[in-house]
């Protein structure tokens, strides 16, 4: 029988707006986990991934095996996935697990719903290359910030009133449709947002780099006179101009929510919801599939017209972006963040200084295990070997399976570890 629990090294991806050599997390756990690694000062480390994508399937780290990735053990044993597991995703593993470490902001995005995703990709295979959906959560690391979801109407309203440049691209027609709409009528209030959102997001290239570098000359001036600029919501942007000058994406944060995640906060990011990540490390699950649909905030395809039509303009406040996690029942150094999605859930095990020898309960569904914090020896019933976890270790365990961790380390342990609870 194939030792159905093993060690894997992950692929590591170097985009341009991750931070650089050892401030990025992606980069630390790297480094701990393999003493062998060079970490270049002067790289980005923006993603580790851990799972199956065919452009970082994780190698396996077990010379018993004879298979060298992830991907190709799990397409010979699929029984690892667990019965449900397995039939409801093709005999595939249905999440691609991440750490992020974001220096620069991401894109402006949102990911389709399925019945978009298998439109996008019969139309434009070239830009939308799969036909699933893209939920993903994040939960922080350390203190990470977000744009996520359209704010309230108003707080927009109220950035309409004290940054006429903003007006001037949205045209007065449709910001008056938007200040006279009332909390009574949701769906006018949306149509409304709507509008306003496309007319900005479609306005002429000329046009809003004018007004985005008259708007940037006013702060400035403000802020250099020590004068306060939140009104304006001063500091984001001239934060995110200095990062991609004349982008569009510079004005979306008069619209969207600034959303503030402190170490083990969540935010989840379901189909059509607006959305750029900021700054900070998290760990990030998500549906396989890389169909992102962009707008600004980018030097990549950007696809307005899909953007606008397919969002989710539903306002509502920042606090209500943050996803709990609940605390087991069962296990009180575990806790569940289980999205409304059935493709991934993912759970944070905090294991006290008092604990010695913890188990790693079994679940009916491959899981990926990450160690942040803390060392132990594990052993699995069925690995028939130990495995040496420390900071940056990765483990697979098939579904069905439980690890003993024999704590070495002082402080406890901190782990993250993705599944799939049907």
């Amino acid at each position: 029988l194939p030792p159905p629990v093993f060690p894997l090294s992950c692929a590591v991806q170097n985009y341009s707006w991750g931070k650089v050599g050892l401030e990025s997390e992606v980069a630390k756990l790297l480094a701990s986990s393999d003493p062998l690694v060079q970490i270049q000062p002067d790289q980005p480390y923006a993603e580790l991934w851990m799972g199956t994508h065919p452009r970082g399937d994780a190698i396996i780290r077990d010379n018993r095996i004879p298979q060298k990735t992830l991907g190709q053990w799990i397409a010979d044993n699929p029984a690892c996935l667990g019965a449900k597991v397995k039939d409801a995703f093709q005999g595939h593993l249905p999440f691609l697990f991440k750490v992020l470490s974001v220096n620069t902001a991401l894109s402006i995005q949102a990911h389709p719903n399925k019945e978009l995703a298998a439109k996008l990709h019969t139309q434009f295979p070239e830009h939308y290359p799969d036909a699933n959906h893209k939920p993903e959560m994040a939960i922080a690391l350390t203190p990470f910030e977000g744009l996520c979801g359209f704010r309230p109407v108003e707080e927009i309203v109220s950035f309409l009133q004290s940054v006429p440049e903003l007006r001037a691209l949205i045209g007065e027609v449709a910001v008056e449709q938007l200040e006279r709409s009332g909390s009574d009528d949701p769906r006018g209030v949306s149509a409304a947002l709507r509008v306003c959102f496309t007319r900005l997001m479609k306005s002429e290239k000329k046009f809003f780099v004018d007004q985005l570098n008259m708007l940037v000359k006013r702060i400035s001036q403000e802020a250099a006179e020590g004068k306060d600029t939140s009104r304006s919501n001063g500091d984001l942007l001239l934060r995110l101009h200095s990062q991609y000058p004349g982008d569009i994406g510079c004005f979306t944060i008069y619209f969207l929510n600034l959303v503030r995640l402190e170490p083990g906060e969540a935010m989840f990011l379901g189909a059509n919801e607006p959305h750029a990540y900021l700054h900070g490390d998290c760990v990030e699950c998500m549906a396989c599939s890389d169909n992102t649909v962009r707008a600004g905030l980018t030097p990549k395809f950007i696809d307005v017209l899909t953007l606008c039509e397919m969002l989710n303009y539903t306002p509502a406040p920042s606090s209500s972006k943050i996803f709990p996690a609940t605390q087991s029942q069962l296990d009180p150094s575990v806790y569940l963040y289980d999205p409304p999605v059935p493709d991934f859930a993912i759970m944070r095990i905090e294991i006290p200084t008092s604990i010695k020898l913890y188990l790693v309960s079994a679940v009916d569904s491959a899981s990926i295990l990450l160690v942040i914090q803390g060392t132990a020896v594990g052993t699995s019933t069925a690995a028939a070997s130990e495995m040496t976890l420390r900071r940056g270790s990765v483990l697979f365990i098939s579904a069905n399976e439980s690890i003993s961790l024999h704590l070495s380390s002082p402080d406890g342990m901190l782990l993250f570890r993705a599944c799939c609870l049907l």
